[in-house]
């Protein structure tokens, strides 16, 4: 069996973060271990309260995974501050395996989930990446990429590493589309699934990049990762099972027809 390793967060309310990307880990079948490099306490209305784990705490993380068990694939998500992307950073210089970084900014709730001066640290990581998976926003935020904009998307073109900008719309009435770009070697591709008009998003972005890294560790291409990636956040979204009083998680555990 693969094991991948979630680099991110705790969601108390299991919907993002750590929960969600081990949740997703075994609807693919590859093993979960996790690196938590920050608590949080929140629901889907929002995040509460942040404590961040001691970077010596993260280091003992990683090398009793490390030590134990063949790494297939890495999965990055919420970092929170320079000290500890640092801290990450020296891990992943070292790995030969595929790494998806998720570079969580915002949550789907609104709450600040990356101090703004560990922004350029956070952009020296993407070097490392097999992919980096931003949504419409972080995309911005870090690259200066804006959808229709000729200029942005030149610049898009010419990055050193593949990028999947996440969350664009496409379309009118009851034909709208959920629109993914992959960006690499001056060549953009096209991921689709019909939009699925729900406030079930919680943990979307966590469980996809997840969801690619396990399908990584599998062996299967970056394109074929995020094609089935795609589909089985669409199926999540539809199977959302509608709890909370914010925006709700998705479901998680309904992939048999996707490994």
């Amino acid at each position: 069996m693969k094991v991948v390793v979630t680099i991110a967060g705790s969601d108390s309310s299991g919907g993002a973060g750590i929960q969600a990307d081990l949740k997703t880990f075994e609807a693919f079948g590859v093993f979960g271990t996790s690196v938590i490099t920050v608590l949080t306490a929140q629901n889907t209305t929002g995040v509460r309260a942040i404590e961040e784990v001691s970077v010596a705490f993260i280091k003992q993380q990683f090398d009793a995974i490390k030590e134990d068990f063949e790494i297939a694939a890495i999965k990055v998500g919420m970092l929170y501050n320079s000290e500890i992307i640092e801290c990450v950073t020296h891990f992943l210089k070292e790995m030969k395996v595929p790494i998806v970084i998720d570079p969580v900014c915002i949550s789907k709730a609104g709450s600040l989930l990356l101090e703004d001066e560990a922004m350029e640290s956070l952009s020296e990581l993407f070097k490392f990446a097999t992919v980096v998976t931003p949504n419409i926003y972080e995309a911005k935020k870090f690259f200066g990429y804006e959808f229709g904009d000729t200029q942005s998307l030149e610049k898009m073109m010419c990055l050193d590493f593949p990028v999947l900008v996440k969350n664009e719309t496409l379309g009118y009435e009851n034909n709208i589309k959920s629109i993914d770009q992959l960006f690499y070697k001056h060549q953009k591709r096209i991921f689709s699934t019909p939009q699925v008009a729900t406030t079930n998003l919680h943990g979307t972005g966590c469980s996809y990049s997840s969801a690619i890294a396990a399908n990584l560790a599998l062996g299967k291409s970056l394109d074929a990762s995020i094609e089935i990636s795609k589909q089985y956040i669409y199926n999540a979204l539809m199977n959302a099972p509608d709890i909370g009083h914010g925006v709700g998680p998705i479901k998680h555990n309904l992939n048999k027809e996707n490994k």
